[in-house]
């Protein structure tokens, strides 16, 4: 049966990402994935590509981290692909892991100068490195790895067969996100739009930026970017949904447990919000703000 072939099963992954059902195409490759390991198939580069063409479901789907760890398998098994590079990227800027973001980027331009995405992202990584660290953020990145030539001209070298000198000849899905890159740059943008808005004060205007950005990317930074607008709207209750959301895409995200736990206090669900508090406290022991906000709570 034709079904029972990895080949056509990640042929049947590719026709369900480009249809936009992120969960089918993923189980579809993890089927694939699970026969080529049956059959003790070593198959490095094909079960690579299915790996990365996961990760892509994930990355859509906004679960970040699950990418960060297919990418990373997708790497191990075939060194300095540029679709894992590209998306693991993605992934660590959604989890606002900055370093290892403009790390996978820089890696990704010596794979191929060419690529805008690559470029793009490290700009976007220096100017939030910068605003975090200072002028000595490089001393505190982890070391790039040096790409060798063999995997810069592999990667590099125009296929007459595959449109665009950045994919791997012949086990390159085509509908992948390639095509929906355009989409994610436009959340991004989406989102700056709203980051700047929230600092002059306009947080309607900062709701409807963050909420098109959600419908291109579910990021978990944008929904918790949207859950402070709702509290500064006195929306708790879409505050306490959103907080759901970036918690189910990060259950340990700081912001998103903090946040969570103000708009819970609001409504008067003392309990929910000292959980909540607790559970951060766990992660950050001396969140100072977390610590004041238990003390409040402990006196209600």
């Amino acid at each position: 049966m034709a079904a029972a072939c990895p080949s056509a099963l990640r042929r049947a992954g590719n026709e369900e990402f480009r249809r936009g059902q992120y969960g089918p195409a993923a189980a579809l490759y993890t089927r694939a994935l699970a026969l080529l390991e049956a059959a003790g198939d070593p198959a490095a580069e094909e079960r690579s590509v299915l790996l990365a063409n996961r990760a892509a479901c994930h990355l859509k789907e906004g679960a970040c981290r699950l990418c960060v760890a297919d990418c990373t398998g997708a790497l191990d098994l075939v060194p300095f692909g540029i679709k894992p590079l590209l998306r693991r990227a993605a992934a660590y800027e959604a989890l606002e892991r900055y370093p290892l973001a403009y790390v996978d980027y820089k890696t990704a331009l010596q794979v191929d100068c060419s690529v805008q995405a690559a470029h793009d992202g490290v700009n976007r990584m220096t100017k939030a490195l910068l605003e975090k660290d200072g002028v000595n953020w490089r001393q505190k990145l982890p070391p790039i790895p040096t790409v060798p030539i063999s995997a810069q001209t592999r990667w590099s070298v125009p296929s007459a067969a595959v449109p665009g000198a950045n994919t791997p000849p012949a086990t390159a899905p085509q509908g992948q996100p390639d095509q929906t890159a355009a989409g994610m740059e436009r959340a991004r943008t989406l989102k700056e739009e709203g980051n700047e808005l929230v600092k002059k004060g306009n947080h309607k205007k900062a709701v409807e930026k963050y909420s098109e950005s959600l419908k291109l990317n579910q990021e978990c930074a944008t929904y918790t970017n949207r859950a402070l607008c709702y509290l500064a709207l006195k929306q708790y209750k879409e505050a306490v949904q959103d907080c759901s959301e970036a918690l189910r895409l990060d259950p340990k995200n700081v912001k998103a447990l903090y946040r969570r736990a103000q708009a819970l206090k609001e409504l008067k669900d003392y309990k929910s919000s000292i959980a909540d508090i607790k559970s951060l406290l766990k992660t950050e022991p001396k969140n100072t703000a977390a610590l004041r906000l238990l003390q409040e709570l402990n006196r209600t």
